[in-house]
Formats: structure tokens, C-alpha cells, sequence
């Protein structure tokens, strides 16, 4: 399995019709191949939307990609709202479980991290041995890591009931040594976050 995680800059404003606008296309697009989750920036880089779309392989991410663009319907028509695309396709963490979808928010925090090159499997093995009790506290949506566009970035997404459950659940993870987990001197290079909203079409909500 593949994510291909699309993320539009759009002009300042224009966020609600957007959204209304490509959900009204995505019912057209949804028989080709659905999406995993839709959505847009809350905290952090504001006018942000990301969708996330998952495929079995390449292969066929070109060929669903190809059917869905002989539709009048796709790609929707919010081209002059948008001011920067990016596209970066990413593989699983083997130590999380597949992608949870439902009413798991409505809070999301995406956080991506940096790694030093070589530093995957070292990463892999330390979630092996601490993302199960981390995850009885929150869900974790998904934990990914980049296959195509800037390399070793890891996407982990956590899904939250509240923004004061979040902090909650931190300072419990950490006085209570779940998480985060202990891992090798320097492998992280760089951190961000962003706290995003799930759209009402989202799968993943």
C-alpha cells in the first residue's frame, strides 16, 4: 500500500469554497479509487488543505489518476484559488496498524519529522516497542514514511477529542515514559506540526 499525500496552498479566503467545491467533484471522482482523508490546516500554516489518497502501488495510482481525469468532473474546479501544490507519495510504518477511518477527531495533529539518512529502521523498531501503549491513549491514525519526493520524512498523524485532551495525553505519555520512543543520539534532523480539521467528506473524521 501507498499514500500519496497532496498538499494546496490556497488563497486566503477561499478555504470554504474549496472545500465545498471538491467535495461536490469527489463524489464524481470516488468511483475510481477514495480517498483516505481530507484535510485542512487549523493551527500552524493557515490556508493549507491536504488530501490524502491511497493506492495498492504505483501502477495503480497511474492508471486510476488517468480514468479520473477523462471525467468533466475531475480535477475539481478550484484552480485559481490555489497558490502552491505539493505531492510526496509515502509507505507505511510497519509497526502501526492500517489506516483508521471514522469518527476518531475531530482533532488531528500531523506532525513530520526529518531523519537522519538510515535512521527508518531505527525508527521502525523503537515504535515497535512503544506505539502499543501509546495508542491506548489516543489513536494514531497512520505513521509513514516518504517513498517518493523529499526523502526520509516521517508523517505519524494522531487523532484527538479535544486540543486540551492533546496536551493531557502528552504530559501523561512522557511523566509516564510510554512515549515518546527512546531512539539513537541524532536521528531526528527536523520537526513541525500542524493541528488540521477533517472535512465532512472525509473518511477519516
Amino acid at each position: 500500500m501507498i499514500y500519496e499525500v497532496r498538499t494546496y496552498v490556497l488563497t486566503p479566503g477561499s478555504l470554504n469554497t474549496v472545500i465545498d467545491t471538491f467535495g461536490e467533484h469527489y463524489e464524481h471522482r470516488k468511483p475510481y479509487s477514495e480517498l483516505a482523508a481530507f484535510f485542512y490546516t487549523e493551527i500552524g500554516p493557515l490556508n493549507e488543505i491536504i488530501h490524502i489518497w491511497p493506492y495498492e502501488n504505483t501502477a495503480e495510482r497511474e492508471r486510476v489518476r488517468a480514468q479520473a481525469a477523462e471525467s468533466p468532473h475531475w480535477p475539481p474546479p478550484i484552480r485559481e484559488h490555489i497558490v502552491s501544490q505539493r505531492s510526496e507519495v509515502y509507505v507505511p510504518n510497519p509497526a502501526t496498524p492500517e489506516w483508521q477511518t471514522g469518527e476518531i477527531g475531530p482533532y488531528f495533529e500531523m506532525r513530520t519529522y526529518g531523519l537522519t539518512p538510515g535512521a527508518i529502521p531505527g525508527t521502525v523498531e523503537a515504535w515497535q516497542g512503544h506505539i502499543g501503549p501509546r495508542a491506548e491513549l489516543s489513536p494514531v491514525v497512520m505513521s509513514l514514511f516518504t517513498e517518493y519526493g523529499e526523502l526520509n520524512r516521517h508523517l505519524h498523524i494522531w487523532a484527538y477529542q479535544s486540543l486540551d485532551q492533546r496536551a493531557e495525553i502528552r504530559d501523561r505519555a512522557r511523566r509516564e515514559g510510554i512515549w515518546p520512543p527512546k531512539g539513537a543520539p541524532g536521528r531526528l534532523q527536523t520537526q513541525e506540526n500542524k493541528i488540521v480539521l477533517a472535512a465532512p467528506f472525509s473518511p477519516t473524521r
